[in-house]
């Protein structure tokens, strides 16, 4: 594949509805970077188009420049040659504190100050732009509430108060503090736990649902690649385009060699990371409110056939899922949210099933905008979607061979004799 500019034709599933895009479009024109006393370039003649309001991964081995190409969107590093641009506009006709401000920057770990509050980190770009303390304020705890983080609770911690994955929360609402069109995130979830892991990738599944702005993430992950990706940049060795699609297409048909080797296409498991579990029919289970009776949550579970109740806070969202044994009470009490392993709709279908065997439940607590219950996935309704992609694969493959050997019939009869 060349590496002139590419714009995929095909748009992603789940960024043609929703909220308005709030995002921008950045467009690459053959842009190089020699670093001094190398010989060969680090990115050589990248040209593509980010649409706005998408999430595109970069990927890549090692050296392939997947970092320095980032980082040439906010001048971080300056390119050799070529031209970035952001809504039609040079990124280096503004300066880099202006320029700076108008794109996030989320790394891994957070980056916090370990000095300042939870407030106070991300207050900085805010107090940077001149807003007045109310509006600061608000906007701190708006965020805090974006990211899964109660504000009361989290505004004045410190960073060493907090858990790897509660710190790279505070580091995505930092990114998010002056409303940028853009957010720049270099393998932020690279240092935490699996479970950890997909929780943050189904936050930023959440709120991008939301907010519709336009992400560029480094990974090294090709799973959380796929996840994630409205469009996958490929970069081989020397910063080379090798391919820029869906992950649909880069998954159904790599580029060249380089491509399949990279991304496991053959893999069965690698294009189950396609199905998401929104595709899956959700079941519903008992619900009961924290400071409900616990008479009356049991009674209800009881009738349904249920052993257990999922119970919600006052947003709906879901605090507990406790055993009917464990409702000793005489009202139903809030559990721990954060100890509460569920999963996005948006989240694929493997991420299902690692949170289910994991759960004593024999399921996952699905959620959506906002983190609101909408129900239960199981693994009956997994394995019936698998076995029905199967199904409908192996007759995609049969009627295509079968229209395959009637043409090569009919060109048979054509022939002359």
């Amino acid at each position: 594949m060349s590496t002139t500019e590419t714009t995929p034709d095909q748009s992603p599933e789940h960024a043609g509805t929703g909220p308005a895009i709030s995002g921008a479009r950045i467009e690459f024109d053959n842009v190089v970077k020699r670093y001094p006393g190398q010989d060969a370039p680090a990115v050589d003649s990248l040209s593509l188009t980010i649409p706005a309001g998408e999430i595109v991964m970069f990927i890549g081995p090692s050296g392939g420049g997947k970092t320095t190409s980032l980082k040439m969107i906010n001048r971080l590093i300056e390119p050799t040659s070529g031209t970035i641009r952001i809504d039609g506009e040079d990124v280096r006709t503004k300066s880099v504190d202006e320029l700076r401000r108008r794109v996030g920057y989320v790394i891994q770990g957070g980056s916090l100050f370990p000095h300042m509050t939870v407030a106070r980190n991300i207050a900085i770009v805010p107090k940077l732009l001149g807003w007045d303390r109310a509006r600061i304020n608000e906007r701190v705890d708006e965020l805090l509430d974006l990211v899964g983080l109660d504000p009361a609770q989290y505004r004045d911690r410190y960073p060493r108060e907090l858990s790897g994955g509660q710190q790279q929360r505070v580091g995505v609402a930092r990114g998010l503090a002056a409303d940028p069109p853009v957010i720049l995130m270099d393998e932020p979830f690279g240092a935490v736990d699996p479970i950890t892991r997909q929780r943050l990738q189904d936050e930023l599944l959440s709120i991008q649902r939301e907010l519709r702005k336009t992400i560029v993430m480094v990974t090294h992950d090709i799973d959380e690649a796929v996840k994630l990706g409205d469009r996958l940049l490929v970069l081989e060795p020397g910063g080379r385009l090798a391919q820029y699609d869906t992950p649909e297409n880069i998954l159904a048909a790599p580029a060249n060699e380089f491509v399949d080797d990279f991304v496991g296409s053959g893999s069965a498991l690698k294009q189950l990371t396609l199905s998401r579990v929104s595709e899956i029919e959700l079941t519903q289970r008992t619900t009961a409110r924290v400071g409900e009776r616990t008479a009356d949550a049991l009674a209800r579970a009881k009738a349904a056939g249920d052993a257990a109740v999922v119970v919600l806070d006052n947003r709906n969202r879901p605090v507990g899922w406790w055993f009917l044994r464990q409702l000793r009470s005489e009202t139903i009490g809030a559990g721990d949210r954060e100890k509460l392993v569920t999963v996005d709709e948006r989240a694929t279908l493997n991420d299902a099933l690692d949170v289910m065997l994991t759960s004593s439940h024999g399921g996952a607590i699905v959620t959506g905008e906002r983190d609101q219950y909408l129900g239960i996935v199981d693994f009956d309704s997994v394995t019936d979607h698998m076995r029905a992609v199967e199904q409908q694969a192996a007759a995609e493959t049969e009627a295509a061979a079968a229209a395959a050997a009637d043409a090569g019939a009919a060109a048979d009869t054509e022939a002359p004799a």
